[in-house]
């Protein structure tokens, strides 16, 4: 069974994934200024993944263009959705991985950039939970600006989905 915040992780993910149904690739590559299109957004959360999951926590950098066209501060950029969908889905693979067998021990170990210790796991897994919901707002008043209608409402099925768990 996996830990209750890696689930948690998981739902957030498919909610994500559940506000960009129906979305065409001209309408991701849209921005409506201060905001990033919503390819980027897709393509930022990929960043952070690989960043926390796959680099920090395995040593490894699937995508190089990823860690530099997505991080925190890279320039607004309009990529096509099913490069960014793409990459997403390769790297939370590989994150999973690492997810897989997260305890309360691997968690509260400390993540290592650059030879220096800068948070633990846990932490970083809680924030990604977050910045994945900031994203999930911002892309769907991104939609509603577009005119789209019948946009989830509220978040899906918890309950059976990501249940809480001690």
């Amino acid at each position: 069974m996996s830990h209750p915040l890696v689930d948690q992780l998981r739902f957030t993910r498919s909610e994500f994934a559940r506000g960009l149904a129906g979305l065409t690739d001209e309408e991701a590559r849209m921005r409506l200024l201060p905001a990033n299109s919503i390819s980027w957004n897709v393509g930022h959360l990929a960043w952070q993944e690989q960043r926390y999951f796959v680099r920090y926590a395995g040593g490894e950098v699937l995508f190089p263009e990823i860690d530099t066209a997505f991080a925190f501060r890279a320039p607004a950029s309009t990529p096509p959705l099913d490069e960014v969908m793409s990459a997403w889905r390769a790297i939370t693979v590989a994150a999973d991985q690492w997810l897989d067998e997260a305890t309360d021990e691997r968690l509260l170990a400390m993540a290592v950039n650059k030879g220096r210790e800068i948070t633990s796991f846990g932490n970083l897994l809680q924030r990604t939970i977050y910045h994945y919901w900031y994203h999930n707002g911002e892309n769907q008043a991104i939609r509603q600006q577009l005119g789209h209608t019948d946009l989830p409402q509220f978040v899906g099925d918890i309950d059976s989905e990501a249940p809480y768990r001690a």
